[in-house]
């Protein structure tokens, strides 16, 4: 046995990073991802016998793990450095089976696997084989992480097995269910399903919300060659806007109308004024402001979504990218937590940089709101603050580093002073309102590069008299509680505390491709298919569904990783419940129709059925009412309602193969103009 030791991790850039740091005496190989899992053609879970899985080497990985054994038995020692949660800990925990079980490895050619002349791993043999783990890929970092080896932690693994066994179970439960309920080839899945409900709950309360008019006051006024304008905020001394809640499914929604509600009473009243202000109060005070603490997971995704656009599936693997190539942090985290150190390498930053005015006087710290947040992890951050920019990056991982960098160095920047103004002015009955704000010291500002525009009123004295250039009124409607975009999904879903880090983009991404939402224009809507299946699933499964219960799963789960829960006791509780309601749901539940489009027209094939509009798995598409007694079909052109630019041909809605919504010339491929929006 040589003298080496072999580190193994998960990713070949992740590999070739910590290969840097290490000297000669390392051996790094990457699994790719999971090397033992629950093979996907049929549940592989043994209920009757304790939800005992039958993990299965992936045949794709069968040179990996040969190539482990054969590494392992020339070693002296093997460092397992996955990820630092518990689908790292999961990862690891297989690779050690793996090496301490050669003989129970049915893709490998013997029981005994030659290295060299003389050197073979024997079954039974005894390896050293710890676990390390490290928040980023610095050499600082590796050499700590070497001095706190460790066994690997069963209770990780255990939360990783009980969330893994329990989606399996309920996917594999609910699909047949689904299958012969509400349409073949469908799939439920525990969280995704609640996922889709949110979608599906949030249409209902907007088709349900009843808009109203209203009618807002507005004033021009001028002081010299200056003008400015003002909102009317109080007629008689009563507030001019009232406030109105509706409650939803997830959470309240609030929303404000003026108290003019007929055309005819806001005319008599902007007639009645005589366009003569008298300046009645001027408030003015300084506003700190302090920076928002450096990114989670969940608000990583949120910001990376309303600033660029990007999917959280997008974010997740460029972040992933950066932090291998060692220039953040861990990226999967619900923490805003910065070590100390670093804390204090970002202020020795500021002030060589900025100045030592632009450093906050007192360290800042944050403390974690969201629920059962890992205090032990950090925040995303740079792992060098000097480093500013990435040279050999393409440029999504540079604008991704440049938020994130931005971000969390600004958590040491002084508060932004802001002076703000507020001015009152009376017209009679009616109190109008004018804002005002300027910057006083920009502080952390000038690190994070947010842009501010000063808003200037001219200068105003109590009593003085103001006029009104015009005097008008503009109509309004309540609008209704918005639909689900990337970022508030993510939201919500954090908020209630259902799914963790890891999972935010895959449960989006997965609800997509099983076309149970679509997206227009950034806001996610539910297809036929996903409001019927929707609609199954919670007339027979409400509890499985709900907000609570999905909530409390989350916390058993994080029980069995702090050890306080086995996570076969958990599983038991849960599936008595859950297949009584499958029993009866297959006994008894009514069909649920997913409910097709008609197009007003006969088929032209079997001249008795309509044309509709159907959902199938490269999208829309035009079929018979009668199928499957008649199979006609016809390719759908969804019209998108503006031509194209190019050649002025109609303009069709089109989708990538992930689902995603596009916009292309109907003419294609004559004419190759596409875009993502509408110009």
């Amino acid at each position: 046995m040589g003298d080496k030791s072999l580190l193994v991790v998960e990713s070949p850039t992740k590999a070739k990073t910590i290969g840097k740091y290490l000297g000669k005496d390392f051996e790094v190989i990457a699994t790719v991802g999971h090397l033992r899992d629950l093979p996907g053609n049929k549940m592989s879970v043994d209920i009757k016998h304790g939800f005992e899985p039958d993990y299965k080497i992936d045949p794709k990985k069968k040179n990996v793990v040969e190539d482990l054994i054969r590494t392992a038995a020339r070693v002296k020692r093997v460092l397992l450095a996955t990820d630092p949660d518990r689908e790292g800990e999961a990862i690891s925990w297989h690779v050690e089976w793996l090496l301490t079980h050669p003989d129970e490895s049915k893709v490998l050619k013997s029981k005994s696997l030659k290295v060299g002349k003389s050197e073979s791993l024997k079954v039974g043999k005894k390896l050293d084989i710890s676990r390390i783990t490290f928040h980023e890929i610095t050499k600082d970092a590796i050499s700590d992480a070497m001095g706190k080896a460790r066994a690997v932690d069963m209770d990780l693994v255990n939360a990783q097995q009980g969330r893994r066994i329990l989606d399996r179970v309920v996917g594999y439960t609910l699909s047949p269910v689904l299958w012969r309920k509400v349409r073949r080839g469908l799939s439920g899945g525990r969280v995704q399903s609640v996922a889709v409900r949110l979608v599906c709950e949030r249409e209902k309360e907007i088709e349900a919300f009843k808009k109203e008019v209203f009618f807002k006051v507005l004033a021009e006024l001028k002081k010299g060659r200056e003008k400015f304008d003002a909102d009317l905020i109080k007629v008689e001394e009563k507030s001019a806007f009232k406030t109105e809640k509706i409650k939803l499914f997830d959470g309240v929604y609030s929303f404000t109308k003026s108290i003019f509600e007929d055309r005819q009473k806001v005319t008599k009243f902007v007639n009645d004024l005589s366009n003569q202000m008298v300046v009645e109060k001027v408030t003015e005070k300084e506003i700190n402001r302090t920076p928002l603490p450096a990114f989670t997971t969940s608000k990583l995704q949120q910001a990376a979504a309303r600033r660029f656009g990007w999917p959280g599936k997008t974010t997740m693997s460029v972040a992933q990218r950066l932090f291998e190539r060692g220039f953040i942090t861990y990226h999967r985290t619900d923490s805003v937590y910065i070590a100390e150190k670093t804390i204090n390498d970002f202020r020795k930053y500021i002030g060589k940089t900025y100045g030592e005015k632009y450093i906050s006087a007192k360290i800042r710290y944050y403390k974690n709101t969201a629920k059962n947040a890992q205090e032990a992890h950090e925040a995303i951050r740079p792992t060098d603050v000097n480093r500013t920019e990435l040279a050999d990056a393409d440029p999504r991982e540079n604008r991704l580093y440049q938020m994130i960098w931005k971000r969390a160095v600004a958590t040491q920047g002084a508060a932004a002073i802001t002076g703000s103004t507020v001015v009152n002015l009376r017209d009679g009955g009616g109190l109008f309102q004018s804002k005002g704000v300027r910057m006083i010291f920009d502080g952390f500002l000038k690190i994070n590069g947010e842009k501010f525009e000063d808003q200037i009123l001219p200068a105003l004295k109590e009593g003085e008299m103001i006029s009104a250039t015009k005097i008008w009124f503009e109509e309004s409607e309540t609008n209704p509680p918005p639909r689900y975009t990337e970022a508030s999904l993510v939201s919500s879903l954090e908020k209630q505390g259902i799914g963790r880090p890891s999972t935010y983009a895959p449960i989006i991404s997965t609800i997509q491709i099983r076309q149970y939402v679509e997206k227009d224009e950034g806001k996610f809507i539910p297809t036929a298919l996903g409001k019927a299946a929707n609609e199954f699933l919670v007339r027979n499964f409400s509890e499985v569904l709900s907000l609570p219960f999905t909530a409390d799963m989350e916390g058993n789960l994080d029980k069995i990783a702090a050890g306080k829960l086995d996570w076969k006791k958990m599983m038991k509780t849960f599936w008595n419940r859950f297949e009584k309601d499958v029993k009866i749901a297959e006994a008894g539940a009514e069909r649920v129709k997913v409910e097709t489009e008609k197009l007003g027209e006969k088929c032209p094939e079997c001249k008795e059925g309509e044309l509709v509009i159907r959902l199938g798995k490269f999208g829309k598409f035009i079929s018979c009412s009668r199928f499957p007694e008649c199979r006609y079909t016809k390719q759908y052109q969804e019209v998108a309602g503006f031509d194209c630019p190019t050649c002025g041909a109609p303009v069709v809605i089109k989708r990538t193969r992930s689902g995603k919504k596009f916009y292309g010339c109907s003419k294609y491929p004559e004419c190759k103009w596409a875009g993502w929006k509408k110009p």
